[in-house]
């Protein structure tokens, strides 16, 4: 079954202004090379194909910069007219995304881990492989969905920006789920349509037991949607430790 990507790179990018003002976050350099160019690096470099970008009112500039994509590409622009939330923006984008397996990137999250072997299990896999959650050692996890771990270290359920992490493994913005992704959304937002998150989603993987958990380490993946951050991972691509580039060299 094909993997397609979903790239999120909408939202208000409130936590860079005033350079979010004129510019989609992810349109801002990490040294040489604008943010998304090292997230599309990963998803092109897992040997995805069929990749759908979701943005705001800065979409032109980002289809300007990516264009049409290499060839045998298919890239997908669908506008987010206004931020309302997880569900709403990935539902713009399910017309291109039904009957297939997805990675959802979130855009500002880049990571050195190769996922080419984890894409290709979940295109070779029978049926329903589940999920695949990236994690990472936070000294500070409230800000993210956070792992809670059994005394195996199997995860068995994700908190969401908790005030008492049950532990310091983040999840961080980079899924791949199997073909029951949308039907698990529809679930979610049926259930809680005004606060649903995509940990909800993770959570129902979880419950049955379909969830792997990659913890990655502490300097392969970074969320650069601060100045500090995005600081910290324009000095990673400046001494090479992150790769825009769309082919395993």
């Amino acid at each position: 079954m094909e993997v397609k990507a979903i790239l999120v790179a909408g939202g208000h990018g409130s936590r860079l202004y005033p350079f979010t003002h004129y510019t989609q976050k992810t349109l801002l350099p990490l040294f040489n090379r604008p943010v998304i160019d090292y997230a599309l690096g990963t998803i092109r470099r897992a040997g995805i194909k069929d990749i759908t970008i979701i943005s705001n009112q800065f979409i032109g500039q980002i289809a300007k910069h990516i264009g049409s994509g290499l060839p045998g590409e298919r890239i997908h622009y669908v506008l987010e007219e206004k931020p309302e939330g997880v569900a709403k923006a990935l539902s713009i984008a399910r017309p291109h995304n039904e009957d297939c397996r997805l990675m959802i990137y979130f855009s500002d999250n880049i990571t050195t881990l190769e996922l080419r072997e984890y894409v290709d299990d979940f295109r070779n896999a029978d049926s329903n492989p589940g999920c695949i959650l990236l994690a990472r050692k936070e000294n500070q996890p409230q800000a993210f969905g956070v792992a809670k771990l059994d005394d195996k270290g199997t995860i068995i359920d994700i908190v969401e920006k908790p005030d008492n992490p049950p532990s310091n493994l983040a999840i961080g913005g980079i899924y791949i789920f199997d073909e029951r992704f949308w039907e698990f959304l529809d679930i979610c937002v049926s259930n809680n349509e005004e606060v649903m998150s995509i940990t909800d989603i993770n959570r129902m993987y979880v419950k049955e037991g379909s969830v792997k958990l990659l913890n990655i380490g502490e300097e392969t993946w970074v969320d650069c949607g601060t100045p500090e951050s995005l600081l910290q991972a324009g000095n990673m691509a400046k001494e090479g430790k992150l790769n825009p580039n769309p082919f395993i060299e």
